[in-house]
């Protein structure tokens, strides 16, 4: 497998850990590139959606995804019916859940819409979901979100909020068939710690095109772990800003993309704030004609930011002929006073040795490359928690395996 290590942007390079090297490119089926983030907008953040063009495909930020799959939701024409999402909400005792209006202040607390989809989303859904966790509760049961589709066009928002010192652990669950377009917001008072699990488990039609965005308190600790199967076309978005000092998050993806499916992640984590921690690790395996996975990583470190620690990484394991990887990272630094930054982008198919080794041992083949690929998202998977989580994702590696044989 062939990876790329590139360097920043500007300012120095990480202290420790992997080197960054020159920025290289890992065949036909991978680019690593540089770009600033600022250069990757068309538009600053807003709620208004007039605020944004109309996406041609074009624009930098749109430039890898199939604009003519995203069934109107990037041109407006796509209109809410009753018959889009149902949003169920189970919470242990700690936890107050509430359906507000668009008037409610709480809403777009951790971060505006950065492209027009985003804000088509704001602006158009009817009511929000609001989950909050009260200060120094600690929960010793997940928050379970279900997301189903049933058939329709919908717009959505949710808000979930810790208090200062709460820990708790979210499950977001997205199944079904659906046209969604929706925001999700993040919010953790000083001290708290939360984790996100988000699955796309999509059926084979849906599309869905997301907006995640943080905002993690002084001390504070966030991670996310994304996982997508299902869907037509998934394009998520997830972003970091800290509000204080000692902030750490880490950014876990993991994704695998059949024929057809077109998959896109597009992170940003902006170190805004001193002193502040960021570790992103997104892996994927890729299998079919006109499989499509996309991820694109920025990490701004701007210039207030010193004592910055950050690094990210995405993997790619090409599984079959006829798929397409396109892996971005980028970092852009505004001061040299940072612990360290890198980042590293691989690409590539299966280790023959490793294949070689198992056969030697009286593995078959088949069950040789099973166990290559579940060694693979292994790491990451175990990064969940939840017992019952972890089997169903295995069980659905186990079967996206078992399609490519």
């Amino acid at each position: 497998m062939a990876e790329a290590q590139n360097s920043p942007t500007l300012g120095s390079a990480r202290a420790g850990g992997p080197p960054p090297a020159g920025s290289t490119t890992a065949g036909s089926i991978a680019v690593a590139a540089e770009s600033t983030v600022a250069t990757r907008m068309s538009a600053p953040p807003s709620f208004d959606v007039a605020d944004f063009p109309v996406p041609h495909g074009r624009e930098e930020e749109w430039r890898f995804t199939p604009l003519e799959r995203l069934r109107g939701l990037h041109d407006g024409t796509a209109v809410a019916t009753g018959s889009g999402v149902k949003v169920a909400i189970e919470a242990p005792a700690g936890v107050t859940v509430e359906t507000v209006g668009r008037d409610d202040a709480r809403l777009g607390r951790a971060g505006k819409p950065v492209d027009r989809v985003a804000a088509q989303a704001y602006s158009s859904f009817e009511q929000a979901s609001v989950v909050t966790v009260e200060k120094e509760a600690v929960l010793t049961e997940p928050i379970r979100i279900a997301v189903h589709g049933e058939g329709g066009v919908a717009y959505g928002h949710q808000v979930v909020e810790l208090g200062a010192f709460a820990e708790a652990v979210v499950v977001i669950d997205h199944t079904g068939d659906a046209v969604l377009a929706a925001n999700v917001d993040y919010v953790l008072g000083d001290g708290a710690k939360l984790t996100v699990v988000s699955v796309q488990d999509w059926d084979e039609q849906a599309v869905h095109v997301g907006q995640h965005n943080a905002l993690v308190g002084r001390d504070a600790s966030f991670k996310s772990i994304v996982v997508t199967f299902g869907g037509d076309v998934v394009r998520l978005h997830p972003r970091i800003a800290y509000a204080g000092t000692g902030g750490e998050a880490e950014l876990f993806g993991l994704y695998f993309t059949d024929k057809g499916q077109h998959q896109e992640h597009r992170l940003l984590v902006d170190h805004n704030t001193p002193h502040c921690k960021s570790n992103v690790a997104y892996k994927g395996a890729l299998q079919g004609d006109g499989a499509h996975a996309v991820w694109i990583g920025d990490v701004l470190i701007q210039a207030a930011a010193e004592g910055t620690d950050t690094y990210e990484m995405n993997r790619n394991l090409v599984l079959t002929d006829g798929a397409r990887v396109d892996s971005v990272p980028n970092l852009e630094i505004e001061t040299g006073e940072i612990v360290g930054a890198g980042h590293a982008s691989a690409t590539g198919r299966f280790d023959d040795e490793q294949l070689f080794y198992l056969q030697s041992r009286g593995i078959p083949a088949e069950e040789a490359r099973r166990l290559v690929v579940r060694g693979f998202f292994a790491e990451l998977v175990q990064q969940i928690g939840l017992p019952d989580v972890e089997a169903r994702l295995l069980d659905k590696i186990e079967t996206e395996l078992k399609a490519s044989v």
